[in-house]
Parts: structure tokens; sequence; C-alpha cells
């Protein structure tokens, strides 16, 4: 900006200031080197020429030389402080070299003595923004727009600082209207489409953006911000074409590769995914958020050891990170160090009380470690105290309170895919009596597959709302009138327990995901069995229990194969145990059980799952230390469903772990023809083992005690002539069992939701 200045000051001798004329006429004219010959001459000879320095240190500022510039504008302004243009130009300088704090000083001084100096308030507003004082800065834009009405850039800039303080409506409204005065300034575009992205408005923002690209073709950064929008619209190929282009037009942009990449992820395309965070590594070794996003992919990919080293290396340049810790603690449970994982979440809560997904993390970890109901009751209250209770909706809902029409029941999850829970959801959405109830499902999932597809076709209405946040989809919920909306997951990852805080539905009910507790007190009811939950069991749970008469699962293993082989035993001498639940729960309890029942079997063999590397070791150690050499121990890798089947035909005889019991991989294990022993205890999650046990008239093979956990265990190892002949049964049993009998589990279901239905709208208002 030309500035053009009185002489303050000190009187100036006339040969000076003919020298100091025609340098002022060289600089304006652009001919910068001989000014700044004659503006050195003048300072060599009058080292306090004030208006010399001023002006030399504008034309060093604007040849990019802000060190030089800096002492010699800082001069003059000491020697005049109350000259507005002296102030204006240090505070320039200070924001060349970054020095935001000083910048603002200096352009506060610059307004201080012209108030109305609108490019002082501006560039002022720019400097407090820049140094983390959104609030001062927004209210020197205001400033600066009431000196100067019509500026489009101050406009733009008062709203990108609105839209960095969360004022979203007021921030889009200002950069709408900067917009409206500058439409031909592609920054503004930019702003208020990333303002509408935040709104998660990616609708709005994806033709502002788009006009953005078609302005400045050459613009890295709004084709970035496109790329955003459609990755907010569902549209991968889209973005990961956006981010590809925004890589093109500005090579090691490590945004775009860190979009690219999660964008990559998302789509399963691990491979390019994990090589976009390398090359970010390999710009910028020091990138939490590439270390981070690394380190969860590679979790993703099974290779817990590098996930861990990954993260590590993040913590170790911010060990105050959060996101970090948490990922962390999922890794260690992944590897079976479940003490560890409770640790790093209980951490990253410490670091980040705000995160509900990592304190839902903790709640759903606690299943695991802790034998008694209460600890983890207690831990999901303290969640739904802290995030829900704050989103209990005040109003009420216009529901047809008919109690006999057909119901509008709603499914809420993030695994209508080739996921365990599948083997559930399948058999009771097939089976709905679609004459009573119009079945909704309101679908997460980030790679839809084969199943997915399948599943959509057993819903009247299938809802993909992976794009909505918690908000959006209440208000899908309301607006489809649902009368009763089920959680399928709770606090497992991909949840949207803050979707029901919110109470969308007038009842609302948990199961499936796991026997247990939300803690959320918009949730009324959770489904259980009588073997789960025995009378005086009600207590432990916020939502009230409702028992349907025969078993809380209703399973179809989705295939016919493999079948189960002849008892391996026999034809290899020796006793196979096995185990292929998640090594999260091998609690020491459970090794201990083991080891018990190995000194009794001395000669059998353990098959267990967990990933390769640390974790395999680390779980032989702790074998060893309860006498299980490590030679009696071999390992399964996590595989597909197919391969994964195919490795029960190595086992002989489940054992069971404690206090959280196998359900889904119990149920495998018994459709392939291999009993489970189970150690029964307090919590609901370690009852699954009784509750499926007890459909199959296999009750005995439920210890109530150790001792008799160990005693059955031993009964039928060393009875192989049972456990062949159980080998060859059990598919059968299951098939004619509740277990299976997804006709008779419907029913039950659609009867419990009748019930409460009545129940809602009986009650009094």
């Amino acid at each position: 900006m030309e500035l053009h200045d009185r002489a303050v000051g000190y009187a100036c001798a006339v040969s000076h200031d003919h020298s100091l004329q025609a340098a002022t006429e060289l600089h304006r004219s652009g001919n910068l080197a001989d000014a700044r010959r004659l503006y050195e001459e003048i300072l060599a000879s009058a080292p306090s020429h004030t208006l010399a320095l001023f002006r030399s240190g504008l034309l060093e500022l604007q040849s990019g030389r802000a060190d030089v510039a800096l002492p010699r504008l800082q001069r003059a302004a000491a020697a005049v402080p109350h000259e507005a243009r002296y102030q204006f130009g240090l505070g320039q300088a200070y924001q060349a070299v970054e020095r935001w704090h000083e910048a603002a000083q200096a352009f506060a001084q610059a307004v201080a003595s012209q108030p109305d100096f609108h490019e002082a308030l501006n560039n002022l507003g720019v400097s407090l923004q820049r140094s983390g004082q959104l609030a001062a800065a927004a209210q020197a834009y205001a400033q600066a727009l009431a000196a100067q009405p019509g500026n489009a850039g101050v406009m733009a800039n008062w709203g990108t600082v609105l839209r960095e303080m969360g004022e979203l409506p007021e921030a889009i409204d200002r950069l709408r209207t900067a917009v409206s005065w500058q439409p031909d300034v592609v920054s503004h575009h930019i702003n208020l489409g990333i303002a509408l992205c935040q709104q998660h408005d990616f609708a709005a923002a994806e033709p502002i953006l788009r006009h953005a690209v078609e302005l400045d073709g050459s613009n890295a950064e709004a084709a970035f911000n496109l790329a955003v929008a459609h990755v907010g619209l569902g549209r991968p190929a889209d973005a990961i074409a956006g981010y590809r282009r925004a890589l093109d037009l500005r090579p090691g942009y490590t945004d775009a590769l860190l979009n690219l990449g999660n964008v990559q992820s998302d789509v399963g395309d691990f491979d390019a995914a994990l090589a976009a965070y390398e090359a970010v590594l390999h710009a910028k070794p020091d990138s939490v958020v590439a270390l981070n996003n690394a380190g969860c992919l590679l979790r993703t990919l099974g290779r817990i050891d590098d996930a861990e080293r990954m993260l590590l290396a993040g913590l170790s340049i911010e060990p105050a990170n959060a996101a970090l810790h948490d990922n962390l603690g999922n890794v260690y449970k992944d590897a079976g160090q479940l003490d560890g994982a409770i640790a790093c979440f209980r951490r990253a809560l410490e670091l980040d009380p705000g995160a509900a997904r990592t304190h839902a993390n903790l709640a759903y970890a606690l299943s695991f470690q802790s034998p008694e109901p209460g600890p983890i009751l207690e831990e999901c209250r303290r969640w739904e105290r802290r995030f829900a209770a704050p989103l209990a909706a005040s109003g009420g809902h216009s529901n047809d309170r008919g109690a006999a029409r057909r119901l509008r029941i709603g499914y809420v999850s993030a695994d209508f895919r080739d996921h365990c829970q599948s083997l559930f959801t399948v058999p009771l959405l097939s089976r709905h009596d679609h004459a009573a109830v119009e079945v909704f499902c309101y679908s997460s999932v980030k790679r839809p597959d084969a199943l997915t597809t399948r599943i959509a076709t057993l819903a009247d209405q299938w809802r993909d709302v992976r794009t909505l946040d918690d908000a959006a989809l209440c208000a899908r919920i309301r607006k489809d009138r649902i009368d009763i909306l089920v959680d399928l997951t709770m606090h497992m990852a991909g949840g949207r327990p803050l979707v029901f805080a919110r109470k969308p539905a007038p009842v609302q009910i948990a199961w499936l995901a796991y026997p247990g507790t939300t803690g959320i007190g918009a949730i009324d009811y959770r489904l259980s069995d009588p073997r789960l939950d025995p009378p005086g069991a009600d207590a432990d749970y916020s939502e009230r229990t409702v028992r349907l008469p025969d078993t809380f699962w209703c399973y179809d293993p989705l295939t016919e194969v493999p079948k189960p082989n002849p008892l391996p035993a026999l034809e290899r001498g020796n006793l196979t145990l096995g185990c292929l639940n998640n090594p999260c729960k091998l609690s020491d309890h459970t090794l201990q059980l083991w080891a018990l029942v190995f000194r009794k079997l001395p000669g059998a063999r353990f098959l267990l799952m967990a990933p390769p590397g640390k974790s395999r070791r680390h779980l032989l150690q702790r074998l060893a230390a309860h006498g299980v050499p490590e030679e009696h121990v071999s390992f399964a890798a996590f595989r597909p469903r197919a391969d994964y089947l195919c490795t029960y035909h190595d086992i002989d005889l489940g054992l069971d772990t404690f206090p959280y019991n196998g359900h889904t991989t119990s149920l495998d294990s018994l459709w392939m023809g291999v009993p489970v022993v189970t150690r029964v205890g307090r919590t609901c999650v370690g009852r699954a083992g009784l509750s499926q046990l007890h459909h199959l008239q296999l009750g005995e093979l439920a210890g109530e005690s150790d001792a008799a956990f160990v005693d059955a265990a031993i009964a039928l190892g060393t009875d192989l002539p049972r456990l062949d002949a159980l080998r060859r049964e059990l598919r059968a049993r299951m098939q004619r069992s509740p277990l299976m009998d997804a006709v008779r589990f419907a029913g039950h279901i659609e009867r419990a939701y009748r019930s409460l239905w009545e129940a809602y709208v009986t009650r009094p208002d």
C-alpha cells in the first residue's frame, strides 16, 4: 500500500530533503535499487533521520527483507510514537516476521492516534486473530467496517474470525455478504465454503466451492475444500480426485495428502492410504496427525506392533495429545493389554474431558475388566452426566398414539455389513412381520458391501446416514416418526449414543451390541433373557430390563460351510483346547483357570487367536507364569470368516473367558461342533455361556465357581467318546434350539415392542 507521509519530527537539511524527495520518487516508480542507494546515503550521514528510516524501512519490507526493515521502523516509530502511519508500518514489519502480539500493539497505537484508520483496524484484527484473541479481532473488524462501509475484504475477515469462534450462522451471513460485494474474489468463496462445511451444510458448500474452482483453476485451496465438501456429501471418488488435483497444483500439500489418505482408508484402499500418510511423514517426520492416522490404519490392518510404534512416536512429540492416548488404548486393547488400554483411556480423558468417544471406550473396556456390574454402571452414568444429560430433549413427540396400529421400528447401526452383528440382525430382519411393524434401518456403514445390500432389502425403509451428524440424524428419525428406536451398537466403535441422548423416538431400546448398560437416561429399556439377568439384577442397569422368553441372541451363521470335521484328538492322540476370543478377554483369572485345567490334562495343547508380534510373546509369558509351557501353545491369525471357521477344525474343546465370556465366538464354536466350557460370572457379559448352553441342554458345562469350571473341563476333556458325539450332533442341536429359531425370536421381539408401546401410550403425560 502506498503511504503519503508528511515530514515530521526533525528538521532536515536542504540536501537531505532533495535526496529524500529523489529517493521517494524512485521508490514510487519501482526503481528500488537506486532508491535504496539514496536512502542509505542519507542514513549514513544522518542515522536518526526519521523519515528516511521510515521510508527505507518500507522499501526493505516491500523487498522481503523484514529483518532489515524492522529495526528501522522501530526507531522511526519510537521517535514519533503518535504518528499513526509510522505505527502502521511498524505493525506490518511485525506481521512479516509473525510477531503477532507486537504487531497488534503497533496497530492499536496507530488507531489510538487516528481512530478512523480503517487499514490499521483491519490489520489489528488480523494480528489479534493470529495471536488467538478472536473476540478482540472480531471487534476490530467491526470497527474497520464502520470506518469504511462496503469493504468486502474486511467483511470477509470478520466472517472468518467468527467462523473460528464457532459462531457459524453469523460467520456465514458475513461471508455471503463479502461474496455478494466481490463475487470474483476466489478467497471469499473458499472461506464461505469452509464455513458451510463446518456447519455440515455440504450441499450448500459444494456449488460455492465449485465456483471457486471455476474462477481460478490453479487455486489448490479451492480444489482442496471442494474435496472436503465431496467427503461430506458421501462422494469419495470425487473427493479423491479433488485431493489429487490439489496435490497436482501444490506438490507436497500435506493437508491434501492427509485427507486423501483418510478417504482412501474409508473406501478400503488401505495400501494407498498408508502411502499417503508415509508421504506426509517423509516431508514432515514430526507430523503428529500423520503419525496418528497411520497408527489407526495399521491397527485396522492388524499390524499392532507397527501401530503402537507410530502412536508412541506421536506421543514423544506431543505427550499431552489426547487422541494419541485414546488410539493407543485401542491398540493395547487389541493386543490383550487391557490394563494398559484402560490407563490410556483415563489419561486421554484427563487431557480432554469433553471427548465423548474416549469416555465411551473406557466405559466399554471396563466390561472386560470388572467382575462386578457396579463399576461399569458407575462409569456409564458418569458418561451420561457429562455428555447425554445436557442434550436431553425438552419437547415431546407427535407420533400417532394408537396402540394397535402398525409400529415404526428404527434400527441404528454402523455394522450392517460383513460383521458379526449381521449374524443376528439378518435372522431378525428377515422374519419380521411387516404387517405389524414397518422397519427402518439407519446405516452409518463406511464401506458398504454385499451383506449391506442384502440387509437393505430386508428393511421397508433404508437410510444411509453416514454423512449426517447426530443432530441431523435425530431430525431424520423424528421426520420418519419412529415409534421405537433400537440402538444396536451402544458404546462400541461406530455407535451413535448422542443420537439416543436427544430422544428422537418416544420409546428407545438397547440391544445386541453386548448385554449391558449404556447409562443413558433417554434409553428406556434393554433387552435380555432370564439367564443373562436372573431376578435381582435389574439394579445393575440404568435402563429397565425386558427379558425375552428364551434368548438374547438369535444366530444365523450365514453359511453352511465348512462342516464340522471328525474330532482331531482321535487322529492326533492329544487334546487341543481352544479359544478364539479377542485377546482383551484373556484376563489373568482366565489364564489361571486354564492352567488348572492344563495340569490335569498335561498332554493338551492350546490354540489361541492373537495378533503376531509382541502380543503373542506377551501372552506366552503370561501363560508360562501360570505353568503352561510355550511349546504347548500355538496361535491363529485374524482371518476372513470362512477361514476363521475352519480354525475350529483344529480344536477339540473350547475354554471360555472370564469375566467377559465369548458371545459370537462361542456360538461359532458350537456351530462347528466344538463344545465350550464356561465360567459363570456376576455381570451379564459373564453369563453369556450359561445362556447359550442352557438352550443346548449342556448346562453342566457352565461352572458357577472356579472349581466347577475346572471339573467340567477335565470331565469332558478326558471323555473323548462324548466329545466325539457332541462334535457330530451340536450343529443339529443348535438348529433345533431357540438360538436359531428366527421365527420364534422375531415373534418374541415384536410382542415386546407392542407391550412397550402400549405402556407408553397408556401412561399419563
